[in-house]
C-alpha cells in the first residue's frame, strides 16, 4: 500500500477552521454577561444557547445535501463567514435583541463549519492518518474552547469590554475564510447522483450508520452531562461548595484536552477500533472511580480519568464513519452532526435521575452512555 505524505499547504487552512469552530463555546462565557447586563431571569437567558443548539438539529442535513453539490470548501466558507458576521453584530448595536440575532447567526454558521470541516479534512489527509488528524482537529478546537473564556476575562479586566472577544474571533474568521478560499483543494466527487433527503436519511437503514450516530449521540450527550450535572453530583457526595464543586468542570476538559494530543500522536501507530475499545475502558473505570471515590480528590482523579477516555470518542468514531462509506461522505457527516443534538438530550435525562432518586446515581446515565461505546468497539472489529 503506498503511503500519501500530507500537504501541509493544505492542511492548516482546514486545521484553521477547527480553530474557528471552536470559537461558539465562547456562548458560555457571553450568555452570563448579556444577563448581567441586560438583567434577564436565568429562564430568558437559556434561549440564547438553545439557539446555538437548535441548528445542529435544523440544518445538519440540509447542509450536508447542500455541500454535495456546491463543494465542500464553498460550504465551509459560507459558515465561517455567517459566524463572523455573528460576531460582528454586537459591535453594530449592544441590545438583548441584536445578541439573539447574534447567537442564531453563530448557531448556523458553526453548523455548516462542523459539516463541512471534517469531510474537507478528509479530502486533504493521507487515509492512513485520518483519524490522527481528527484527533489533532478536536485538540485543537478543545483548546480554543478552553482558553475562550480566560481570554474574554482578560479583555473585560483590561479594556472593560467583553465584547471585545467578539472582535478577535470575527477577526480570526475573517482570516481562515480569506486563507481557505485561495488554497486550491481538490475535493472528492462521488460517482453518483447528488444527495437528497431521501438518500441522505436512507443511510439510516444502514446498520453501521445508524449506531455511529447513536454513537455521536450519546458521546456528545455524555460530555454536556457531565460537564452540567458534576457538580450536582460532588456536592451531593461531599458537601462542597458550588465553587469547590465546579473545579470538577475544569478538571473533565482538562482530561479531554490532554486526550485528544496524546490521541492525535497515539493514532499514527495505534489503528482505531482497538484504540475505541480502549478509550471505552478508561472511560467506564473513571464512572466506577466517581461511585466509589471514598474523598474530593479521587474523585477528581475518577473525572479527569472520564475525560481522558471520552475525549478520543468523537473523532474516531466520526473517521471509522468516513472510512465506511467514503463516497457517501457529506451525507454522512450531516448525520452524524444533527446527532450531537444528543447534547441537548442526555443531560436532561440525568437530572432526571437525579432527582428521582440521587445525585451520585444520576452518574449511571453517563456510564450506560460509555458502556454502548463498548459494546461499539466490539461492533467495530468485526465490522
Amino acid at each position: 500500500m503506498t503511503t500519501q505524505k500530507a500537504q501541509w499547504g493544505k492542511l492548516l487552512p482546514v486545521f484553521l477552521s477547527f480553530i474557528v469552530m471552536g470559537f461558539i463555546d465562547i456562548i458560555g462565557v457571553a450568555v452570563g454577561y448579556v444577563k448581567q447586563d441586560f438583567e434577564v431571569s436565568d429562564f430568558i437567558a437559556q434561549f440564547l444557547p438553545m439557539m446555538v443548539l437548535l441548528w445542529f438539529f435544523v440544518l445538519s442535513v440540509p447542509v450536508g445535501i447542500l455541500q454535495d453539490k456546491v463543494g465542500k470548501r464553498n460550504m465551509l466558507n459560507t459558515g465561517m463567514t455567517l459566524q463572523a458576521v455573528g460576531l460582528g453584530l454586537p459591535f453594530v448595536h449592544y441590545s438583548f435583541g441584536m445578541m439573539f440575532a447574534s447567537f442564531i447567526l453563530l448557531g448556523i454558521g458553526n453548523t455548516i463549519i462542523q459539516v463541512s470541516a471534517n469531510p474537507l479534512l478528509q479530502d486533504v489527509s493521507p487515509a492512513e492518518k485520518l483519524a490522527s488528524f481528527l484527533s489533532t482537529s478536536q485538540f485543537v478546537k478543545a483548546i480554543v474552547s478552553f482558553a475562550g473564556p480566560l481570554i474574554a476575562t482578560f479583555l473585560a479586566v483590561q479594556f472593560g469590554d467583553w465584547r471585545l472577544v467578539f472582535a478577535v474571533y470575527g477577526i480570526a474568521s475573517v482570516f481562515a475564510t480569506i486563507w481557505l478560499a485561495s488554497t486550491p483543494i481538490t475535493e472528492s466527487k462521488p460517482e453518483r447522483d447528488p444527495a437528497t433527503f431521501a438518500s441522505c436519511f436512507g443511510l439510516m437503514k444502514n446498520r453501521f450508520v445508524a449506531l455511529m450516530a447513536l454513537s455521536i449521540f450519546l458521546i456528545v450527550g455524555a460530555e454536556v452531562a457531565v460537564n452540567t450535572n458534576i457538580t450536582t453530583v460532588l456536592i451531593a457526595k461531599f458537601g462542597l461548595t458550588l465553587e469547590k464543586a465546579a473545579i470538577g468542570i475544569s478538571v473533565f476538559f482538562a482530561g479531554e484536552t490532554i486526550a485528544r494530543l496524546t490521541g492525535a500522536i497515539t493514532l499514527n501507530w495505534i489503528k482505531s477500533r482497538p484504540f475505541l475499545l480502549l478509550v471505552a475502558l478508561v472511560s467506564l473505570a473513571g464512572v466506577v472511580g466517581v461511585f466509589i471515590a471514598p474523598t474530593y480528590i479521587l474523585a477528581l482523579v475518577a473525572i479527569f480519568i472520564i475525560g481522558l477516555g471520552a475525549g478520543n470518542m468523537f473523532p474516531i468514531i466520526f473517521s471509522l464513519a468516513l472510512e465506511k462509506m467514503p463516497d457517501r461522505a457529506n451525507e454522512i457527516s450531516g448525520l452524524l452532526i444533527m446527532a450531537v443534538s444528543g447534547g441537548a438530550f442526555v443531560p436532561p435525562v440525568m437530572g432526571f435521575v437525579s432527582s428521582a432518586v440521587s445525585p451520585l446515581a444520576s452518574i449511571a446515565v453517563v456510564g450506560i452512555c460509555m458502556l454502548y461505546i463498548l459494546w461499539i468497539s466490539f461492533y467495530v472489529r468485526k465490522n
